[in-house]
């Protein structure tokens, strides 16, 4: 899915400088104090506001860094919650502490979880999709970003890039995307926060 109209295209390129920015200053923090592991970065928000395609931006101004889509991580329609322990234990805790983190991915045609997978080594790791920001996994993460958009614009944005099929799944998907977001203030723990509607600011 892409959100590179002529009126995102300037709050994709501005909110994508940013992040870079903080992405950095964290990695010379993180030298200073001999830590280890990469600098975790955050795409989180609900479905269609553009979150793939700013994280495909940030990747390519931190040198290629890996894009973790918690689209393999979630168990199913119904599992964006139970999502975020599978985060912080297959991925976000072994990162902190230098190892290779390593997840299942879950094949949304069988319904269940297949191979396993790593993830490449490199200085810096962008986990993107919804609730990759939210509870436990917070505090793993040096720069969290919210994105967003009218609901409206959103599901028209996400019924384009997954078709039809997506329809039957938006209200319930989306109504456990409020039951995160809401209680876990997401949007408000955020660092940068992206509206990706077609008057959309970086704030």
């Amino acid at each position: 899915m892409t959100v590179d109209t002529d009126r995102t295209l300037p709050v994709l390129a501005e909110s994508a400088s940013r992040i870079v920015t903080l992405a950095h200053a964290a990695h010379r923090r993180h030298l200073r104090q001999r830590g280890r592991g990469p600098i975790l970065i955050g795409i989180d928000g609900p479905s269609g506001g553009g979150k793939s395609t700013l994280a495909a931006r940030i990747a390519a101004a931190l040198d290629d860094a890996p894009i973790l889509r918690m689209d393999d991580l979630y168990p199913g329609w119904d599992g964006l919650a139970a999502s975020v322990r599978q985060l912080v234990r297959w991925v976000l805790s072994p990162a902190r502490h230098g190892r290779v983190p390593r997840y299942r991915r879950y094949d949304w045609h069988h319904g269940d979880y297949a191979e396993w997978r790593a993830v490449r080594r490199h200085r810096y790791l962008i986990v993107e999709g919804a609730g990759s920001t939210c509870g436990a996994a917070r505090p793993f993460f040096a720069v969290r970003v919210f994105v967003d958009a009218d609901p409206d614009e959103r599901m028209r944005r996400a019924l384009e890039r997954d078709g039809e099929m997506f329809r039957p799944h938006w209200d319930r998907w989306a109504q456990q995307e409020a039951a995160l977001f809401g209680p876990d203030r997401t949007r408000r723990a955020a660092h940068v926060t992206v509206s990706t509607s077609s008057a959309g600011t970086a704030m």
